[in-house]
């Protein structure tokens, strides 16, 4: 197995020696994954079965789907131990976060934007890859000045997420604390699912140099900052690619007088991209490969908006993602950078974070991300598929399709207990929850919402 070490000079000196070697790495990581999927795992074999003996492009490849991956689960991943049955008993565990399944995979669980709820398995040379990614794009984005500072505050960070069952950033972190790891022993993990005022009082007292999480609530917090309520200064603020606004971007560096730094990733690929300072992200186009098309999978060209993007991962062999339906909109640049990174530049379009308002008891407003309702209910078993629709300020209309043989009026009275709980959190006592008889829709793209905040 290939050391992170060994990964991250290799990736180092793939930078270097420009776009032609990057393509070369990926043109031959493709063939050998292509080769790895048909012989390990029996989904890929029948899929694949009248492909050529050597791939070394993806558009030879058919496309594949989160819901048809997992409606397969066993037969698509490459180890016959990891079964879905046995996965599905250890998440639902909360207990067990971070702990390696079967001894050797980081599980993490996400519904993503369409709904499916995936079960995702982390091997441990793939970690390594991720790690390395990790560590480039930190030599990419951080000057020798701020990492010191960092490290003379003992990387105290805090990150901002979803902390219900084995969600992704959840699920990493706490398996860098178990490994000791010197970047998680000071961190701490807060819940997006926390009304502002208390995620204010908990960095107030805790300070961190680093602060972290979705860009939707590190803008909610610079305007805290901004008023005087929040009171921290942070080296880095490091934001998950959600589609902040330039303006809004600019408030939160001006918010904390700090470095801000965008990351691009997802639970099919943990170390997708970084920022830089020209606005654009970065993809690792080493060990991934990015393809934007339309609505029927079509190649479109730079400089066009994509209406989705097809992903394929070359380090992760527990789990192949190969031309895999990822669902953000997403932007190339058809020329190079002006920033000079020669790694590919897009700007993601499908991520922005609209947020959700309702009027508290107090006379005031408060302000509910949409991922705080996606993992609420992501974290109930026995949903296909959902979609929370806001029909004015005081009126939620949830839409659920059930799994099959689900018991359907328990399932909607946890569903209300849960959302009924998180606006009270939240001082929002006045909000309607309807149970709705349609079923999720999608829009007229073809994309379904899962969080539709009010128009």
């Amino acid at each position: 197995m290939r050391t992170t070490f060994t990964l991250l000079r290799d990736g180092r000196r793939a930078v270097r020696q420009g776009p032609a070697a990057l393509a070369d790495r990926q043109r031959e990581r493709l063939a050998t994954m292509v080769d790895f999927a048909r012989a390990r795992s029996p989904y890929y074999r029948e899929l694949y079965r009248s492909l050529p003996e050597r791939v070394e492009h993806p558009a030879l490849l058919p496309v594949t789907r989160k819901e048809d991956l997992m409606a397969r689960f066993d037969d698509w991943v490459t180890d016959p131990e990891a079964t879905l049955e046995g996965v599905r008993d250890f998440i639902a565990d909360p207990a067990r976060v971070g702990e390696p399944f079967l001894g050797k995979y980081l599980v993490s669980t996400t519904s993503g934007t369409t709904g499916h709820r995936g079960v995702f398995l982390l091997d441990d040379q793939a970690a390594a890859v991720v790690r390395a990614l990790s560590l480039r794009a930190a030599r990419r984005t951080l000057t020798p000045s701020l990492a010191a500072r960092m490290l003379v505050h003992g990387m105290r960070s805090a990150h901002i997420v979803a902390t219900s069952g084995h969600l992704a950033a959840n699920a990493v972190i706490a398996r860098s604390r178990a490994s000791g790891r010197l970047h998680a022993r000071g961190s701490r993990v807060l819940s997006v699912h926390s009304p502002l005022p208390e995620l204010v009082d908990q960095l107030n007292k805790y300070r961190p140099v680093l602060l972290g999480g979705y860009a939707a609530v590190i803008a909610l917090l610079a305007g805290e900052q901004l008023a005087g309520r929040l009171r921290i200064a942070p080296a880095v603020v490091s934001l998950v690619a959600e589609g902040l606004s330039d303006r809004e971007h600019r408030r939160v560096s001006s918010a904390f007088g700090a470095h801000v730094v965008n990351t691009y990733a997802c639970n099919e690929s943990l170390a997708l991209g970084y920022g830089c300072r020209f606005g654009w992200l970065h993809t690792h186009s080493d060990w991934l490969i990015l393809e934007p098309v339309d609505a029927d999978h079509r190649p479109v060209p730079p400089g066009q908006e994509s209406f989705t993007v097809l992903l394929t991962t070359l380090g992760r062999w527990a789990q192949p993602i190969l031309r895999y339906d990822l669902g953000d909109s997403v932007l190339w640049r058809p020329d190079p950078c002006p920033c000079g990174d020669p790694l590919p530049a897009v700007r993601v379009r499908g991520r922005a974070a609209d947020l959700l308002s309702f009027p508290r008891r107090d006379g005031g407003t408060a302000r509910i991300v949409p991922m705080a309702f996606e993992t609420l209910l992501e974290s109930l078993p026995d949903i296909d598929r959902f979609q929370i629709v806001q029909t004015t300020s005081t009126t939620l209309r949830v839409r659920i399709r059930p799994a099959a043989g689900a018991d359907q009026d328990r399932l909607w009275s946890a569903v209300r207990t849960g959302l009924t709980a998180l606006l009270t959190d939240h001082g929002t006592d006045r909000v309607r929850i309807e149970r709705a008889h349609e079923p999720p829709e999608q829009s007229p793209g073809g994309k379904y919402r899962v969080v539709i905040p009010c128009p």
